[in-house]
């Protein structure tokens, strides 16, 4: 009985709302979540939930925008100003960097608006209103459909929804998405605005202090922020970028406040997370760490270090380089912080005693026993069926389809439709020439030859793509033979190839091109891969549905936030530190003190790194109306606000909905979050807006954009 009621324990402590800083909430439904409101206005909300979210009128969410699609951000001026992370701009200042104007080294300032550059794959995303239309897509299942049958259904069912909305207002977008493994589905009405111009970008040296040293770890002094403008047309519509466009004029713009916060603030954070599997079964929590990541952690370690080596040699390489190594070494630690976390804190254990109460629920409800009474053994099952299949293709797809950029150019040619819609043929050729204009082939081929080395190294044989036959056979099992002659016979490793078949040279067969030959190979490997696992995928699909739906009956009563999947969620706590590990405490925030003992500390770290006239500002110790109470100017601070990937850039308030700063990251010791909250470790890390504002500000001379801000003193 006592080991029945410790599980029982944990289990409520996981899954429900207990903690009062767990969950990533549906702004939609917060009036109908009574609990979530109560708790919110216990912790210190001064705010009522019709002025955090309403369709009708302006409010909060109507300055929080989705950047890019995989980040967040916040509207700050009337004249469209947005802040978000230096992370999420850093491709954007990437791409208008070279060695004669290197933004990424020295940042970049917009002294008057026609100097804002442009950035024609950007966009900003507002959401307008949600609607649950869970009755109207399951209407379309029927009970006789297999699972297959039911998500063509779903599917198509959720395309028409979210097409209705474009076909009434063609400047607005409709998208439905799942919530709770398939079980509701909700409408969100977008409305998304293309022309977005840089117009301050700190120094990387300030904006990505720490680089991957710091990355993913508490006490942080990164100045992680970047700031925009949104452009509209003259009426104030979304408009694709032109010169003629003027800045637009938001619905809503977040106040900023100077105050701060202290420890037990309460301190709320609103953006668009990107996933998380908090429902995910024990046996697909294991296959996540054992194929996915794993595959992650070993195939980008080996391309990322060549990256590394040749990008800390040559400024040129690390302009090329920068914006793709940033991206892939951040999942790259992520998936080792994950796979670490599990392993700490127990969370497989924590996730099968779980489990083992939901199998005795079941077992004690006829209702339940009838329909679950298999549930984990067919989970079990299927996971296994598919096991060796999906490590290899998680190695593949790392290996190849995210390695050499001779294969990823391939493939994107192959799969490009050029028949397409003009606008998007425009974009899509963009992206290809871009691609190109990054590119190094004496790094790419040393990447490709590696990693045939790396896949061939980790998986079955069964599981090796035609070119190794190709490789022992012609050219006596010599790797970097085989990629010297492919990238020397290839038209494809310069714009050239693809140029001559736009313009319909006869004399060029693409299709004969090795490159494209080698892409068609790949995909052929990958769908052989994909048909192997097609039974078993569908079933674990229906069974984590399942699984998912018998959590939330099993505690009816209880409120149950659903699995971030990047549409817009509101987060809530307190600022606060944590205990680590025994012996050892963090405080809440750091000052500009820890930026210049890292300086000092690591002499000759690239890492930590600074112009000197940065070192003369924080050392003068001048900082006005920025600095705390003590004179002190605080950089970074966490609260337990619960975020994940996407969050980035999103605004965090505090309890009158006025702008703190900016989450950009997690904390190491709870990478596993994800999968399982875990109240006492996990953190939000955020950079204070009163640092953001001294570095516009007296960095950066740009008080021009300071007097744009609402700034509450």
């Amino acid at each position: 009985m006592k080991f029945r009621l410790t599980v029982l324990i944990v289990f409520s402590l996981c899954l429900s709302n207990v903690f009062a800083d767990e969950g990533m909430w549906l702004l939609g439904n917060l009036k109908k979540n009574k609990q979530t409101d109560r708790v919110m206005r216990e912790l210190g909300l001064q705010m009522p939930v019709n002025k955090l979210y309403n369709p009708k009128k302006p409010s909060l969410k109507d300055a929080v925008v989705s950047f890019g699609g995989f980040c967040s951000g916040v509207v700050v001026s009337e004249d469209g100003l947005v802040f978000t992370n230096h992370h999420c701009g850093f491709s954007s200042v990437q791409q208008h960097s070279s060695v004669e104007h290197d933004y990424l080294k020295n940042g970049f300032v917009a002294h008057s608006r026609a100097e804002e550059l442009p950035n024609p794959e950007l966009y900003v995303r507002f959401l307008l209103r949600t609607e649950d239309v869970t009755k109207r897509v399951l209407g379309a299942v029927k009970p006789s459909m297999s699972e297959m049958e039911r998500s063509s259904a779903v599917d198509s069912m959720m395309m028409v929804i979210g097409g209705e909305v474009s076909l009434k207002d063609s400047t607005l977008l409709g998208v439905v998405d799942a919530y709770y493994g398939g079980n509701e589905f909700w409408l969100s009405v977008y409305r998304d605005f293309n022309d977005v111009r840089l117009v301050f970008a700190p120094p990387s040296s300030i904006g990505k202090f720490g680089w991957d040293t710091d990355n993913w770890i508490w006490p942080r002094h990164t100045g992680d922020f970047c700031v925009f403008r949104i452009y509209a047309d003259r009426k104030n519509r979304p408009a694709d970028y032109s010169p003629d466009n003027v800045p637009y004029h938001p619905e809503y713009v977040a106040p900023i406040s100077l105050d701060g916060y202290k420890e037990g603030s309460f301190c709320m954070t609103i953006g668009y997370p990107g996933s998380t599997e908090r429902y995910l079964s024990s046996f697909g929590i294991e296959e996540m760490m054992n194929n996915s990541n794993q595959a992650q952690i070993d195939i980008r370690g080996v391309k990322q270090a060549i990256w590394k080596r040749e990008m800390d040699s040559k400024d040129s390489i690390r302009i090329k380089y920068a914006s793709k190594y940033d991206e892939s070494s951040n999942y790259w630690k992520n998936s080792i912080g994950v796979n670490r976390a599990i392993r700490k804190l127990g969370i497989l254990d924590k996730k099968r005693e779980m489990e083992q109460e939901i199998r005795r629920w079941i077992q004690q409800n006829p209702e339940e026993r009838e329909k679950l009474l298999q549930l984990f053994t067919d989970l079990e099952l299927n996971y296994k069926n598919r096991r060796e299949v999906n490590r290899a293709q998680a190695y593949f797809i790392e290996s190849f389809l995210y390695g050499p950029e001779l294969v990823q150019l391939a493939l994107k040619i192959l799969n490009f439709d050029f028949e397409g819609e003009q606008k998007a043929v425009i974009a899509g050729l963009k992206d290809i020439v871009e691609q190109y204009s990054n590119l190094d082939l004496d790094i790419d081929k040393e990447v490709f030859t590696a990693l045939l080395k790396e896949y061939r190294s980790k998986v079955d044989t069964t599981f090796l793509p035609e070119i190794y036959h190709t490789i022992a056979q012609k050219y006596n099992g010599d790797e970097k033979a085989f990629v010297d002659s492919l990238y020397a016979s290839s038209e494809l490793t310069t714009p050239r190839g693809l140029k001559r078949f736009l313009e319909r040279d006869t004399t060029y067969q693409i299709f004969d091109d090795p490159a494209i030959s080698l892409g068609i190979d790949m995909l052929t490997m990958l769908f052989d891969m994909n048909m192997q696992t097609q039974a078993p995928t569908t079933e674990i699909i229906r069974g984590e549905r399942l699984l998912n739906g018998a959590i939330r009956r099993m505690y009816a009563s209880r409120n149950f936030y659903p699995d971030a999947n990047s549409t817009m969620r509101l987060s809530f706590g307190t600022v606060c530190g944590y205990t680590p590990f025994d012996g050892a405490e963090y405080d809440y925030y750091t000052t500009t003190k820890g930026v210049l003992e890292k300086v000092k500390a690591h002499v000759g770290d690239v890492d930590f790194a600074v112009q000197p006239e940065l070192v003369s500002l924080l050392s003068s110790r001048n900082f006005g109306r920025y600095a705390d109470e003590k004179g002190e100017m605080k950089v970074c601070f966490i609260s337990n606000n619960d975020i994940t990937g996407g969050n980035s850039g999103s605004a965090m308030f505090n309890s009158k909905g006025e702008l703190l700063g900016l989450a950009f990251d997690g904390n190491w010791e709870a990478m596993s979050s994800d999968i399982l909250y875990e109240p006492k470790m996990q953190r939000t890390i955020g950079v204070d807006v009163r640092y953001i504002l001294f570095m516009i500000e007296k960095y950066g001379k740009a008080g021009n954009l300071i007097k744009e801000l609402n700034i509450i003193n």
